[in-house]
């Protein structure tokens, strides 16, 4: 093989760990909870009982007599309005919340927006949730807790989703180490526009080696949640051409129009190929979302929460990022980058100083020009990915503001070791001489995985794993010679249900090196992982144990549209 041919690489060792979150903050402030808000809260009262949030409703999985929880909360996806621009307000699907049994600092509402709840636990705690589906008749739901490592019963597979009406009881203790979690719906081809109508919310771990690190906390430990979102002329959401819960043209190519007369791209087969993106960038369920923030540190823990949407993370003052953790670990020290990636369900963990900073000083946080993501054929085709005026894919995006106010002293320092925990070597993978390939590539108008679509109850023996055992996988993003589109094929974040894995290595293919380019030096792999960015032409290696729980779990892409198309597998955990 000449040098030209040979695959561009790079190779990582990694580290673990933890964390913990948010509390009061200007996140929101000015906001009033919305009576819509209000009104679902009021029906989930903390006098209620597991049984009284069952009455009327089918219980699909009930409490167990023998689990005693250290946190219990009710909580109901339904319908509901919240002001988001000026004028109408808009409708959405919300989680409520109310805490049965707890502390108070365990569950925080994010007023006046359609995200939440916050859940906050410590490692160790045992949790019941009671979820309520009182969504739209065909809207069947079942909450997925991303990063969480649960039994396949409290996981949040698609083949436990319950209609509307019905009652679904989680039960289990949290074994996670501290770190951002969340959580979100997970029906088969239903996820994309449960999630876009506002179903998500963030579930906060913590424990006794986060506590010793002195990092910001309270009104200094900032959740941000990127998501992107089509508005029409009255602030109704737009998703797929149509108005949330309206059932979608499926012409590829064709213009529709919604109640309103506006027109959109009928995207309903286009966006099992290309995905979905929208015209405004929005910040915990706000557009043009400003930080009003002191000359003090700030922990800024951002999860990309966007449909498709893939961000590349960067200060507009030029200054580096300073990285202290990643999806669900801290790292084993700081690290720092001029810029980073985020794909959709991924999680970085920011420390932001400001306390140099003048009063009045402005910042943005930025999404810089990418390229390689998507590779169609003609702007014509990229454009159909977005519903109408929505920035493509790659392009520079503001978003958002951080104004300096106020003049606070720091008295924080950047800790040089965050955590030190024992990594998995390579060499002890039971495959590592061949690892397990999971190739990602296009089949007719769907992306599938080793040429499969989703299967709801079958693992093949290719897909089945020992409990306890020590893997390498590798996933390929191929390319797909004769494809009428996508040929050089899409950049994939691959989620994994039940595991955490660290990211060994990376490879490109030489004819596809000119985009990943444009990302590679923005990934931070030196973490634990539970959801890693693929790009055209890349090979990824993955180092996992599959340990404490057997069962069946999915892994997929999480390009939520491509996930509802099909684009997802079970694996089966063997003892």
């Amino acid at each position: 093989m000449n040098e030209s041919d040979m695959p561009i690489k790079t190779t990582h060792q990694h580290p673990l760990a933890r964390r913990d979150f948010l509390r009061g903050t200007r996140l929101a402030a000015g906001f009033v909870i919305g009576s819509g808000i209000h009104s679902l809260l009021s029906s989930c009262s903390p006098q209620s009982s597991t049984a009284k949030i069952a009455k009327g409703n089918t219980v699909a999985r009930g409490p167990s007599a023998k689990f005693i929880p250290d946190i219990e909360i009710n909580l109901k996806a339904a319908p509901t309005t919240v002001p988001i621009l000026p004028g109408q307000t808009t409708q959405v699907w919300s989680y409520a919340a109310k805490l049965v049994k707890g502390d108070p600092n365990n569950l925080q509402i994010i007023p006046d927006s359609y995200l939440g709840p916050i859940i906050r636990v410590r490692q160790g705690q045992r949790v019941r949730v009671n979820f309520q589906n009182a969504l739209p008749q065909g809207q069947a739901s079942i909450v997925h807790w991303h990063g969480l490592i649960l039994p396949e019963e409290m996981d949040g597979h698609p083949r436990f989703a319950i209609q509307p009406g019905q009652t679904y009881v989680y039960e289990f203790e949290v074994i996670n180490r501290a770190g951002l979690n969340w959580f979100h719906p997970h029906p088969d081809g239903l996820t994309g526009e449960q999630a876009y109508a506002g179903l998500a919310g963030l579930f906060i771990v913590t424990d006794q080696e986060e506590a010793t690190l002195n990092l910001p906390t309270g009104a200094y430990e900032i959740p941000i949640v990127l998501q992107d979102r089509t508005l029409d002329a009255n602030n109704q959401l737009l998703y797929l051409g149509s108005k949330i819960g309206i059932p979608r043209n499926s012409n590829m190519g064709g213009m529709q129009q919604d109640n309103s007369g506006q027109s959109s791209n009928g995207m309903g087969g286009m966006s099992s190929i290309m995905g979905f993106l929208g015209q405004k960038i929005f910040v915990n369920g706000k557009p043009n979302f400003t930080l009003s923030a002191a000359t003090r540190v700030y922990r800024l823990r951002i999860l990309n929460g966007s449909n498709s949407r893939i961000y590349k993370l960067a200060w507009s003052s030029g200054d580096l990022l300073t990285i202290i953790g990643t999806d669900g670990s801290l790292l084993a020290r700081p690290t720092e980058r001029k810029y980073v990636m985020l794909a959709p369900g991924e999680r970085i963990d920011v420390w932001a100083d400001f306390s140099k900073l003048k009063v009045g000083t402005e910042v943005s946080l930025n999404s810089l020009a990418f390229s390689g993501a998507e590779n169609v054929g003609g702007s014509s085709m990229s454009g159909m990915m977005s519903s109408d005026n929505a920035p493509e894919l790659g392009s520079a995006m503001m978003l958002f503001n951080v104004k300096i106010e106020r003049k606070e002293k720091e008295t924080l320092r950047l800790p040089n070791q965050l955590t030190n925990l024992p990594l998995l070597r390579p060499e002890d993978a039971v495959n590592a001489a061949q690892p397990r390939p999971i190739e990602l590539s296009l089949k007719g108008m769907k992306w599938v995985l080793n040429g499969h679509l989703f299967e709801m109850n079958t693992a093949t023996p290719q897909e089945t794993v020992k409990l306890n055992s020590i893997e390498q996988w590798e996933i390929i993003n191929k390319l797909n010679p004769g494809a009428v589109m996508d040929a050089k094929g899409m950049a994939h974040p691959i989620h994994l249900h039940g595991v955490q894995f660290q990211v060994i290595s990376r490879e490109v293919l030489p004819e596809l090196a000119a985009g990943w380019q444009t990302v590679k030096d923005g990934y931070v792999d030196e973490g634990l992982k539970d959801t890693v960015m693929v790009m055209p032409g890349e090979r990824v290696k993955l180092l996992m144990k599959f340990e404490k729980y057997s069962g069946l779990f999915t892994y997929h892409c999480h390009t939520l549209e491509h996930e509802d198309a099909g684009m997802m597998r079970n694996y089966r955990v063997k003892e």
